[in-house]
């Protein structure tokens, strides 16, 4: 579908371009919808499409110890799945996953690297996002190891809520261990936990989030930072003009 004839929401980081390369490179993406559970990418495959999603949400999975899995990141209209690309390697590490979904700009992989080659605007708007989700990463596995599992939850339902555009998500009990990296026990007494407090009404894997500034009293001090790090990375731009770059930090969700 010709992405220049209907009014699209943004993807902050094809937004963060100039007028004339964001317009050339939607001119060569596909917008696809993302289905609920459709896996993009296994472990070891080969990265096919380089994904920008506009309301769709993508959960970037581990596998650990065989059937083991947990949740590393998630890419919503923030990001882009197909970083590996950027690096110049062709293939995931992670499985990719919709948790949410939605809408998306899809390219082939090949032409996104030629893109990528092409756009020097492209490339430094990609490296500050490699540079945010490595800042991320790190702060996850710190926020795993010492934050206990309410907190964690309150933080993931959040980011879930900012990327979905919506207080209403569906997740089921499953994917929340996983994401947690917990038992489904833990799940129930951290997600029983913030209902009784009437931060959220979460039946048969539909959650909506009732009081957000309660939830992000619940949550650890992790999803300011993540926040806070796009914000500051992603407006750390020297080529493009200070109105971009404010919309851009404007645009983060709240």
């Amino acid at each position: 579908m010709p992405l220049t004839k209907r009014a699209l929401p943004g993807n902050r980081l094809l937004d963060a371009m100039s007028n004339h390369d964001r317009q050339h490179f939607l001119d060569l993406c596909d917008e696809v919808d993302l289905a609920l559970s459709e896996v993009l990418c296994e472990p070891g495959e080969r990265i096919r499409h380089a994904y920008f999603p506009i309301d769709g949400v993508i959960s970037l999975v581990a596998p650990v110890d065989g059937p083991g899995r947990l949740e590393v990141g998630l890419v919503g209209h923030e990001g882009m799945f197909g970083t590996p690309l950027v690096l110049g390697v062709e293939t995931s590490p992670l499985q990719a996953l919709v948790q949410g979904p939605g809408a998306s700009l899809r390219m082939d992989a090949d032409l996104f690297r030629r893109e990528l080659a092409r756009s020097r605007e492209l490339q430094g708007t990609l490296d500050r996002y490699l540079c945010v989700r490595m800042a991320q990463l790190a702060r996850a596995v710190a926020c795993t190891r010492f934050h206990v599992v309410e907190a964690r939850l309150a933080r993931l339902l959040l980011a879930a809520q900012d990327r979905a555009r919506s207080r209403a998500l569906h997740v089921t009990h499953e994917f929340l261990a996983v994401m947690l990296g917990v038992r489904r026990v833990g799940v129930t007494k951290a997600a029983s936990a913030l209902q009784k407090r009437r931060l959220i009404r979460y039946t048969r894997g539909d959650i909506t989030i009732l009081d957000r500034p309660g939830l992000q009293s619940a949550s650890c001090e992790c999803y300011q930072v993540d926040r806070d790090t796009y914000a500051r990375i992603m407006s750390d731009n020297p080529q493009r003009p200070r109105s971009r770059v404010a919309d851009v930090h404007s645009a983060i969700p709240t």
